[in-house]
């Protein structure tokens, strides 16, 4: 095998992907945004838009793309699956290395910078990660849609879509929260109601969450947001009871969420210092260091 000459960051959701592009020491060349790449949305899907974006960066610093001349690090969400995560490497371009990880893993390394720490993943879905001192992992939640990821847009949005057939059926008030939902939905009977929810998949529901903060001061919209506080602070709690590593709350939700974390954990919480994009270039980072003795 050549040395590879880029390095490749995959951040795959749910609802978006970014990809970053650097030389061999990190110094980010170009990056994308696109779609999502989520592993439950369908493999092949996720490959279709990581190299659509992949490709994109490279047009960015006027080079085709080559995938010989990579090195992959992906975080991506659906990769603890263990059939998908087969698929996924199984149907890879070949490339100089590849290495997957979770999405919620990345996230931790990009946020606390491969140092010990703790971080709730709140986006489409929901995650929390640890690494202790002696690199240990630590994972919990993340069980998908609709099951788990509590704290999450997709969890929110169910909830929205409950709440808006509740006002269809005149069991709740059809008032300007209901209505917001009802118009975002596209719904204006049962019918139209039962299409939406026959077609709806988890970044269909994920985009209804910004109505609940758009209508905080509603009821309902108080009692989803106190109760994802809620979650979070045990997600925290399971990760590490001690109270010893620095918390950080990611993700495209954690801003809007952080003000419903209990008093008892916000002290905790401190700015992310990466993203998960960052993570997963510092995995790639790693594996070329590894396999090519690069920096030695």
């Amino acid at each position: 095998m050549n040395a590879p000459s880029y390095l490749i960051g995959i951040d795959g959701g749910g609802t978006s992907t970014r990809v970053l592009l650097a030389d061999v020491h990190s110094t980010i060349l170009a990056q994308a945004n696109g779609g999502p790449s989520a592993l439950g949305l369908g493999v092949h899907a996720a490959w279709q838009e990581v190299t659509a974006l992949c490709t994109a960066a490279f047009n960015q610093i006027g080079q085709p793309l080559n995938w010989t001349q990579c090195a992959l690090g992906c975080g991506l969400a659906g990769v603890d699956n263990p059939g998908w995560r087969t698929q996924f490497i199984a149907q890879a371009p070949l490339c100089q290395a590849l290495t997957v990880e979770t999405d919620g893993y990345t996230t931790l390394l990009g946020a606390h910078s491969g140092q010990p720490g703790v971080i709730i993943a709140l986006g489409t879905g929901s995650v929390g990660v640890a690494l202790n001192a002696q690199g240990k992992r630590k994972i919990i939640g993340g069980y998908g849609f609709p099951s788990g990821d509590e704290a999450s847009g997709a969890a929110l949005g169910l909830r929205l879509a409950q709440h808006a057939q509740h006002a269809l059926d005149a069991r709740t008030a059809r008032d300007a929260f209901a209505v917001a939902i009802l118009s975002a939905i596209g719904a204006d009977d049962r019918e139209s109601m039962l299409t939406w929810l026959g077609n709806a998949k988890q970044t269909q529901y994920a985009s209804l969450a910004p109505l609940v903060f758009a209508h905080a001061n509603h009821s309902f919209a108080q009692t989803l947001l106190i109760s994802a506080g809620d979650e979070i602070a045990k997600m925290i709690e399971a990760l590490d009871p001690t109270g010893t590593l620095p918390v950080a709350l990611c993700g495209g939700l954690a801003t809007a969420f952080a003000p419903y974390v209990p008093i008892s954990h916000s002290a905790r919480l401190r700015p992310a210092q990466g993203n998960s994009a960052q993570g997963a270039l510092r995995l790639a980072l790693c594996k070329i260091s590894t396999d090519f003795h690069f920096f030695k």
